[in-house]
């Protein structure tokens, strides 16, 4: 094992933003969890900074931080390894260079919503929406599991910042932190949109009014141009 030192600062914002998330709701258990790259002049990737397995992030303190290697999921610091779920995190870190952050976590609107059968994808009602996300979200095929298999990951994680898994959960990534935090508000908040818009229309006997598809795909493109009429 190659040891590293703590970066304190990269620990504190480790559980500054995992005190975040517990305080939306989106945890209820040990499961889920939040990933962030430092770089490190050993290791070309950097490394990653995430808690262990077995305890979550509601209860988790500095003492339960452990580091990664990316490429492998070498310990570096810390002796109890982590949830199978780190797997999908380092994958995407290695694979997306330009991604500093990585969360997952079983968002239950976003659950209940794909279980239902009433979706199949999440379309956008919101303006803000798509220059947020700046790439669609992606459905995983419900036969994959990407935790235990991150092999198919490479076919579809440069075309997307977030994934939609069918009775899993929601994983968000982000060049920072906090990019992958807000990315993780936004997409829940759309789905509960989404969840609304249907009931109400329902309600109603009417149709849902969703943008239209060439114009999100428009503020898709121009995300990250910097000129946002929101």
């Amino acid at each position: 094992m190659t040891a590293v030192s703590i970066d304190e600062t990269a620990a504190h914002a480790l559980l500054r933003y995992a005190r975040m998330i517990v305080a939306r709701g989106y945890v209820h258990n040990s499961l889920g969890n939040l990933v962030i790259r430092v770089p490190h002049p050993d290791f070309a990737d950097g490394v990653a900074y995430t808690k262990h397995a077995e305890v979550s992030l509601e209860e988790m303190t500095l003492d339960n931080i452990v580091v990664t290697d990316i490429p492998t999921p070498r310990l570096l610091h810390g002796t109890v390894p982590t949830s199978v779920g780190h797997n999908l995190s380092r994958e995407i870190l290695r694979l997306r260079p330009d991604v500093g952050a990585v969360i997952h976590v079983h968002h239950d609107e976003t659950i209940a919503l794909f279980a239902s059968g009433a979706v199949k994808e999440l379309r956008v009602l919101s303006l803000e929406f798509p220059y947020v996300m700046a790439k669609p979200p992606y459905v995983v095929p419900s036969h994959l599991d990407v935790e235990q298999d991150v092999g198919p990951i490479k076919d579809f994680i440069e075309h997307t910042n977030s994934l939609i898994m069918d009775n899993h959960g929601v994983t968000t990534l982000g060049r920072t932190v906090s990019e992958a935090y807000h990315r993780l508000n936004t997409l829940t908040s759309e789905v509960r949109r989404n969840i609304e818009a249907l009931r109400l229309a329902a309600l109603a006997r009417a149709e849902v009014h969703y943008l239209a598809p060439e114009a999100v795909e428009w503020m898709y493109r121009y995300a990250e141009s910097g000129d946002r009429r929101v």
